[in-house]
């Protein structure tokens, strides 16, 4: 039996991404918490898997992986279950170019900077929220724009992108702006309402 270890906190957006994958994938693993934001700081010891301390980190039978789309692409390539990524060059290009831009331009904008700001700031800064939905939409255009037809964003095959997207989506519309936002795009609110009716989705989802 091979030991699978991912490393992270269940809270975490880029954590669940990775057990999603692994979820797909049919993948025996577990889960450490790890909290990088507990009082007592990171763990000395987890450096040695994440020398920049962030998560998650992965471990495989020793084989170590740290940065979450490399964890992501090495589940869907070392294991067996459905393949999550397509097999022509264009579409392959296509979801790194979805997953690339939500990292860079919608999970600061709509994780931290609407959905953390409005949960957890006593006040929150009025003028950062209308700043972010604004970047917020802009990312939702943008997917509109690059989603194939079908009911994945690549068609009718689902892949590391809907994974990619599914809990940065669930983050945002936990607060009343984000439900709002994507409500107004018919083809993304349901893209969504089916990713999160996958067991993966509801298996990684944070209990209060």
């Amino acid at each position: 039996m091979t030991k699978k270890i991912l490393y992270g906190a269940d809270y975490s957006v880029y954590v669940r991404i990775a057990r999603m994958a692994l979820e797909e994938k049919g993948v025996d693993y577990k889960l450490v918490p790890l909290d990088i934001f507990a009082a007592e700081g990171i763990p000395a010891w987890y450096l040695e898997h994440h020398p920049f301390g962030r998560i998650p980190a992965f471990e495989h039978d020793g084989f170590r992986l740290f940065e979450t789309n490399a964890i992501a692409r090495y589940v869907d390539e070392a294991f067996d279950g459905p393949a999550l990524q397509p097999a022509d060059a264009p579409d392959r290009a296509r979801m790194g170019q979805i997953i690339g831009m939500l990292d860079a331009y919608g999970y600061r904008a709509m994780v931290w900077d609407v959905a953390v700001e409005r949960l957890e700031k006593a006040e929150p800064d009025e003028t950062l929220i209308a700043a972010s939905l604004s970047q917020a939409e802009t990312v939702l255009k943008a997917l509109i724009s690059l989603k194939a037809k079908g009911p994945w964003l690549l068609g009718d095959q689902l892949t590391l992108a809907d994974l990619h997207a599914a809990p940065i989506i669930a983050y945002f519309v936990k607060v009343a702006e984000g439900r709002d936002l994507l409500a107004r795009f018919a083809d993304m609110r349901d893209w969504y309402a089916r990713v999160a009716a996958r067991p993966s989705f509801a298996r990684t989802e944070k209990v209060s």
